[in-house]
């Protein structure tokens, strides 16, 4: 008994030993033939795309895709590789039409060339895995660098496509072209064999003019940011930063940037008179009367200048500087009625405010010595209400003051004439 339990035994181990390197084997063919599998799927995208008689770049997306998701093969990069170059190639075509003149499709060729970009991007950080020895090998670097040196250089490839989805106002897909031609001479592969030139900073701009129409305000500040230190366009890209300030409600950066452009570009106006508006809108007029200075002195024959700085006084009351700003502004450009209005208005302001003080007054005979005094200011306020009436003789806006004017002075005539004036015109 204990002979034949032994022998069981024994062969019950064998069985065990027998069945395990079956299991094992089975499995090592299973996982051969699906890797074998995957692997033939590789080749047959390759082929499909690369087919010079009859490329079957649908076939080829169809077979890279099996591959592209399959454990044994997601990881290789020969695997991304190839899915580049089914993009890369389908590009290729359709620029070869365009040589020829050709009718041929630019979204397709745009969007082959950033599926390809995309697939290669991938492709480089796999083949830059180093090996069990630690060595970097990569079998791919040298052709993706000609490809992407191709895209960068030949226009109607990235920056043709960008210009492309920005004129149909497709934003998001433009800075995805923009941003990949910017990445392209900073890749490690390309071994700075790209000079960054005013061509890159042409397109770093749109870059942020793109990412300014697609609502994305930090990307398009970085670019903008990027550029002071440039040559490019100085102007438009002090303008478009302080604007996307401007948009993020960052008053201060707002401010900074209008200030550091003030200093830089000293013949631009259009940052002084923003600043001006700005501190005008935040009812900060020293501030802003401050900067009109600055922008007087910087072009004292500039009428606009003298009057906006008339108009802050006014609302400073202070009537005499107000009058001489505006008197200085029709000096310069004479034939202007709203400033001859504004210079009215400056007497008739001077005159309510000094009428207000009177009515303070307990002594009645004072009171009426002031308001025969008021009266004569009052009356410096007509001539300049009738010279704009002039100059636009369908403006009520500058008659019903005149029209008060003459009512308060009884000039009872000349109410009557200008009240029929206004009648008639708003009718």
């Amino acid at each position: 008994m204990s002979l034949m339990a032994g022998s069981f035994e024994n062969i019950n181990k064998k069985t065990i030993i027998v069945m395990k390197k079956i299991i094992l084997f089975l499995f090592l063919a299973t996982s051969l033939t699906v890797t074998f599998a995957q692997k033939a799927n590789v080749r047959k995208a390759r082929d499909k795309a690369l087919n010079e008689d009859k490329p079957d770049f649908a076939g080829a997306r169809e077979a890279i895709k099996l591959a592209l998701k399959d454990s044994t093969t997601k990881d290789l990069a020969e695997t991304w590789y190839v899915a580049g170059l089914i993009g890369n190639k389908q590009s290729e075509i359709e620029y070869k039409k365009a040589i020829l003149n050709q009718k041929f499709d630019t979204l397709s060729k745009g969007k082959a060339m950033m599926e390809s970009y995309d697939y290669f991007m991938q492709t480089i950080k796999l083949d830059m895995v180093p090996d069990a020895k630690g060595k970097v090998k990569p079998k791919f670097a040298k052709d993706i660098k000609n490809i992407f040196k191709e895209y960068y250089q030949i226009q109607p490839n990235l920056i043709g496509y960008g210009a492309f989805q920005y004129a149909k106002e497709n934003y998001i897909e433009a800075l995805r072209a923009f941003e990949a031609f910017l990445a392209i001479p900073k890749n490690p592969i390309m071994n700075n064999e790209i000079k960054m030139d005013s061509t890159y900073d042409m397109i770093t701009f749109y870059t942020g003019v793109a990412a300014s129409n697609a609502k994305m305000h930090e990307k398009a500040v970085n670019y903008f940011q990027s550029l002071k230190s440039k040559k490019y366009q100085p102007t438009s890209v002090y303008q478009n930063l302080a604007n996307e300030y401007l948009s993020a409600k960052d008053s201060s950066n707002y401010v900074a940037t209008i200030k550091e452009a003030i200093d830089k570009l000293p013949n631009q106006p259009w940052f002084l008179q923003n600043l001006i508006n700005f501190y005008i809108h935040s009812n900060k007029i020293q501030d802003a009367i401050g900067y009109l200075n600055t922008a007087i002195e910087r072009e004292p024959g500039f009428a606009q200048y003298h009057f906006v700085k008339g108009q802050l006084y006014l609302t400073l009351e202070n009537f005499e500087d107000a009058s001489k700003a505006i008197n200085k502004a029709i000096e310069l450009e004479p034939a202007n009625a709203d400033m001859y209005a504004e210079l009215g208005r400056s007497y008739y302001n001077k005159a309510v405010k000094l009428s207000l003080e009177a009515n303070k007054l307990k002594d009645t005979n004072a009171y009426k010595k002031e308001e025969a005094k008021i009266d004569e200011v009052f009356k410096l306020a007509i001539p300049f209400y009738k010279k704009a009436i002039d100059l636009k003789p369908k403006e009520v806006e500058f008659m019903l003051p005149l029209k008060q004017l003459y009512y308060r002075l009884q000039m009872d005539s000349e109410y009557a004439i200008i009240a029929k004036q206004i009648k008639d015109l708003q009718k």
